[in-house]
């Protein structure tokens, strides 16, 4: 399966909402995606991976470049997950604890907008 993305401005924040799957194939253009957003500005990502049906280490890479990336310009990214076998992966290496995990993109712009 290929890799969709999409952005969307909300607000002062903008979604990227990823479709498909995130691997060693893929993953390069999630993380140019991401480097444009950032270069372009937007430092509050919120990565909506809602309709992500894999994702392997190298995405998982590739989120957390992206999250350093936001952090030194002072942003942050949240991811939004629903999927069990997403979850558990986030879960299996710690990531959970780095990326605020949320349900819905809702619950993550208003996260972001509240927290900073």
């Amino acid at each position: 399966m290929d890799l969709e993305l999409e952005t969307i401005k909300r607000d002062q924040q903008t979604v990227l909402a990823v479709r498909g799957e995130i691997d060693v194939y893929t993953a390069p253009r999630l993380r140019q995606a991401i480097v444009d957003l950032v270069d372009a500005g937007s430092t509050n990502l919120v990565i909506d991976m809602e309709k992500v049906d894999f994702l392997d280490s190298t995405g998982l890479g590739v989120l957390v470049e992206g999250l350093k990336r936001v952090r030194t310009r002072g942003g942050d990214l949240s991811i939004v997950v629903t999927q069990d076998k997403i979850i558990k992966i986030f879960e299996i290496t710690g990531l959970n604890k780095a990326f605020s995990l949320h349900t819905s993109v809702d619950d993550a712009l208003g996260e972001s907008v509240s927290g900073g």
